[in-house]
């Protein structure tokens, strides 16, 4: 192992440098990525003319019938993306292509990689991914070795676009660069090419492309997708990151208006991204700034075809595809807008202005990138060693800290096997495809002083034998921090995504860090443990807890195979026949991390396969939300034949609504599903023989409690109220079936969801706590009005019930500990009728659907509401009614809240005029205490 070349205590530069530092630094970076000695290779053999190119290569206009840029008319459909990197790729012996993974529709994402055709030989290609890999690993990589590659290996950038479908013009961009790479014969070409391997990827989202919609097929947006990874086209793209480790990755977005932005970002950043990064990002700023062209800019007078920066697009969420490149992989990740306005002429032509700005640039600056990107990763080691957590900074100049990284020690993480034991080796699993090294415990070891999530603290914890152990003193430890934090520690209250993703949370996994130098006795993890672990009689069975998300996966795909399962419920066991246990069982049970233990015969009740409708009647996006959650969770992960139901079934009574067993109602915007009183009396009826309605957040809880389903009522959140994505811990009522296998206290996630008065008719199964137990992590303000409110309510109707969620247990996909719950409802064991809850509605039921309904602020996702000082307020409103007449605003505490509605759902960077609001509130000079879209 190569010793460091720097002291353990050294830390990286401070990210916003000195006035003097960035002159400087300009001063020195060449315009459009010109030549550096100090740092770039000399071109090889080329021409002065920067027209001159290779004519063996085809040009667009030759494939496509059109030119790529100025003269553009249209943008290039997928079939045109493939035929056109088919076409360079056998005439060009600088590309090599490849597929790197296959949309929900089936259609290939095809990538390329260009570079000179040395570079592009395999085993040329090989040996440079292998040296800048091992760039990543200071532990087996010299100083001197590190030195040497920079010196020699080129840098590895990517190109990629359109992971937003209907945001084209990075694709055609792509396509662009892709031939001036492959065909162009002069010495600025040749400089990215002896300098660079660049990949580039013209589509992350054929599908939505086809669609022209934001989302993929299961309506999820794969922006936010990348830390969990829950669709193939997120998988296959990391999986190829992996493979060709970036320093430096752009991802081509379009947003509305006419104007462009690429970094320096808004702030906040997170404080876990190394300042080596933030100072590439900066410099390349520079470098488009010099090569953007058309209007320059952005000023009062000068408002389209112009670009600006500092303005909307942060870097703190680690689901986007700037944060996960630098935190995960050390590169320079880089969002680039260009406004959906203009034409597509200018669009491309601009997109692919900043391409070639940012590729010149890293080709003029790979050797001092390369030996920086080794120094991330040694700092990285030495911080983990010390267990130092990165402080928070600003890069906007207006900017301040307000919430300072605290001053703790985190040297390790350990995930408990007591419970959810699947779960955790899921996010075993999740954190080693990050290449996160995990062990696994093999003796029980003393922890002095350990946290616990959720905001306690112990001393002298047993860590038992099968714990897993992540040590933070290895390359791979700001990504460590970034997910695994029990807080990300915003610095900054400006959010346009959630303010929490501590993966522990979201899977509800028993979680401790500590501070402590322990070195537990442990052996590394190659590969996931599950699958049975002795044989059993041939008369008698597998046994395996049912208390977390993975084996409820499992289970419902026995059953939609056919194969029998008899449930335990007071030991909350499922029973497999060891006759039925093929190979291919048990290696669905090791890939899921799901333990089978042999044991006798089975006993308990016959567990039977929900036939389950899904609602997509009045007020339901099928294209986005809840509804593609279920779709893909319940449908393609779990297996489940979801049929449709709309509000003319329920209404009608028709055998598509009274053939299913359970009813699921995604969120949507319609308080009553559009029910007539015959629907609600049908959806009464149906629940009161036997079946379960299971409703998520705002309509499928509006919609039950207009149904005289339910007793809850929502409460009214007060002026100051912000959860932004939080977590929070709730009591659990664990005798309750919806909560079979959940701990007495668990977390849940809170998005600015409905807040539920307790029900008086049913069993609140998750509440928060009233005392002080209560606790929240995130950004939250007022979210003491949660306490005491109920989060899942189990409301019985005859033999049947419904079972109700304030919140979107299926959001994105990731929210493990809620995708349980919606499993334990779906698998509800048959009772008898309860003789209190006939089908008919009762007094506190009937109250409650009399009650008003609250306005829908939020639609799917949340209002945006702006906080300013209370002296502020008229000056803010007048800005505000320039875009939108609706607003509300409110004082409180010496701050007012300006509240303006989003019943769409759309988030911030989708938004029609919220980035145009913040940026003429800060030209109006009106101070923003925090901005929430």
């Amino acid at each position: 192992m190569a010793p460091s070349s720097r002291p353990f205590w050294t830390l990286p530069p401070k990210r916003l440098a000195s006035a003097a530092t960035v002159a400087l630094l300009l001063g020195m970076t060449p315009l459009l990525g010109g030549p550096s000695a100090a740092s770039a290779a000399p071109p090889s053999r080329c021409s002065t003319d920067p027209t001159a190119r290779l004519s063996g290569v085809p040009t667009p206009e030759s494939v496509l019938g059109f030119p790529l840029g100025l003269g553009q008319e249209r943008v290039v459909t997928n079939d045109e993306v493939r035929t056109y990197l088919g076409a360079v790729d056998s005439a060009s012996d600088r590309v090599v292509t490849g597929v790197m993974a296959t949309s929900v529709l089936g259609q290939p994402l095809p990538y390329a990689v260009v570079s000179t055709e040395r570079n592009v030989r395999p085993a040329a290609l090989r040996e440079i991914v292998d040296d800048v890999r091992d760039l990543r690993d200071p532990r087996r990589t010299s100083a001197r070795t590190a030195v040497r590659t920079a010196k020699d290996s080129p840098a590895i950038v990517w190109v990629t676009a359109n992971v937003h479908g209907g945001e084209k013009s990075g694709t055609d961009a792509a396509l662009k660069t892709l031939y001036e790479l492959a065909a162009g014969l002069s010495c600025e070409v040749a400089r990215r090419n002896d300098n660079l391997v660049t990949v580039i990827v013209p589509t992350q989202n054929p599908d939505g492309r086809d669609a022209t919609r934001r989302q993929n097929e299961f309506g999820f947006d794969m922006n936010r997708d990348w830390f969990a990874r829950t669709q193939q086209e997120t998988d296959g793209k990391l999986e190829l990151l992996r493979r060709y480790p970036a320093q430096v990755f752009i991802d081509a977005h379009e947003m509305g208006g006419r104007q462009y932005f690429f970094p320096p970002n808004a702030d906040p950043i997170h404080h876990e991204i190394a300042g080596e990064a933030v100072d590439w990002i900066n410099r390349i700023g520079e470098a488009n700034k010099a090569g953007f062209g058309y209007n320059g800019a952005c000023d009062d007078t000068v408002t389209t075809e112009c670009y600006f920066n500092y303005d909307t697009y942060d870097m703190f969420f680690m689901g986007y595809g700037d944060t996960v490149p630098t935190t995960g992989f050390g590169a320079a990740g880089m969002t680039y807008e260009k406004g959906s306005a203009s034409a597509v002429a200018d669009r491309v032509q601009q997109q692919f202005h900043t391409q070639w700005s940012t590729l010149g640039w890293a080709a003029a600056n790979k050797r001092e990138v390369l030996s920086d990107y080794f120094d991330i990763w040694t700092d990285a080691l030495a911080q983990g060693r010390a267990g130092t957590l990165e402080p928070n900074e600003v890069v906007q100049p207006t900017n301040e800290v307000q919430f300072p990284v605290p001053d703790i020690k985190v040297r390790s993480y350990f995930l408990l096997p007591d419970r959810q034991l699947a779960d955790v080796r899921q996010l075993v699993e999740r954190l080693r495809r990050m290449d996160v090294e995990v062990y696994e415990v093999q003796k029980p070891t003393r922890v002095p002083t350990a946290r616990i999530f959720g905001g306690r603290s112990a001393t002298n914890v047993t860590v038992p034998k099968g714990a897993y152990w992540i040590p933070m003193d290895q390359p791979q430890k700001h990504w460590i921090q970034a997910i695994m934090g029990e807080d990300p520690y915003v610095p900054f209250p400006y959010f346009y995504d959630v303010s929490s993703w501590s993966n522990p949370l979201l899977m509800g996994v028993s979680t401790i860090y500590t501070g402590d130098n322990v070195r537990p006795k442990a052996q590394l993890v190659r590969k996931v443990a599950g699958g049975r672990i002795a044989p059993a009689w041939p008369w008698g069975s597998y046994t395996y807890k049912l208390d977390s998300a993975a084996a409820a996966e499992f289970t419902f795909t026995l059953l939609g195979r056919g194969v029998p399962l008899t449930r335990d419920l007071a030991a909350n066991t499922v029973a497999v026949p060891a006759t039925r246990l093929s190979r291919t069982v048990d290696d669905l049970a090791e890939s899921l991390g799901v333990t089978l233990t042999p044991g006798g015969r089975a006993t308990g009740t016959r567990l039977s396969l929900p036939d389950v409708g899904l609602f997509q009647g009045t007020g339901i996006s099928t294209t986005s939300g809840s509804h593609g959650e279920a779709r893909y969770v319940l449908g393609k992960r779990w297996g489940l034949d979801l049929k449709p139901v709309t509000t003319a079934d329920i209404n009608d009574n028709t055998e598509a609504f009274t053939g299913r067993t359970v009813l699921l109602v995604p969120d949507g915007s319609n308080p009553t599903g559009g029910l007539t009183a015959a629907g609600q009396a049908n959806l009464r009826d149906w629940i009161a023989q036997g079946h379960t309605y299971v409703g998520l957040r705002n309509e499928g809880t509006r919609l039950a409690r207009a149904a005289g389903l339910t007793s809850t009522t929502e409460k009214t959140k007060p002026a100051d109220y912000l959860v932004i994505g939080s977590h929070l811990r709730v009591n659990v009522d664990t005798d309750n079936p919806v909560a079979l296998g959940r701990p007495a206290e668990d977390f849940e996630f809170n998005n600015s969801d409905p807040i539920l008065n307790p029900s008086t008719t049913g069993t609140n199964v998750l509440t928060y706590p009233t005392g002080d137990t209560f606790w929240a992590n995130g950004y939250t303000v007022g979210a003491d009005t949660l306490k005491g409110t109920a989060a899942v309510v189990d409301e019985p109707t005859g033999a049947g019930r419904a079972v109700l969620f304030a919140f979107n247990p299926l959001f994105r996909a990731y929210n493990e500990n809620g995708l349980h719950l919606v499993a334990n409802a779906l698998l509800y064991p048959a009772g008898a009728p309860d003789a209190r809850r006939a089908p008919g509605t009762d007094a506190a039921r009937a109250s409650a659907a009399a009650a008003p309904v609250a306005a829908d602020l939020g639609g799917g996702w949340r209002p945006i509401t702006i906080q300013v000082a209370a002296a502020d307020l008229p000056r803010a409103e007048a800005t505000v009614e320039r875009f939108a007449a609706d607003a509300r605003a409110s004082v409180k505490d010496g701050s007012a809240y300006v509240v303006i509605p989003n019943p769409q759902g759309l988030q911030m960077d989708e938004h029609p005029f919220a980035r145009d609001l913040v940026r003429a509130l800060r030209d109006a000079k009106v101070p923003l205490r925090s901005v929430v879209g």
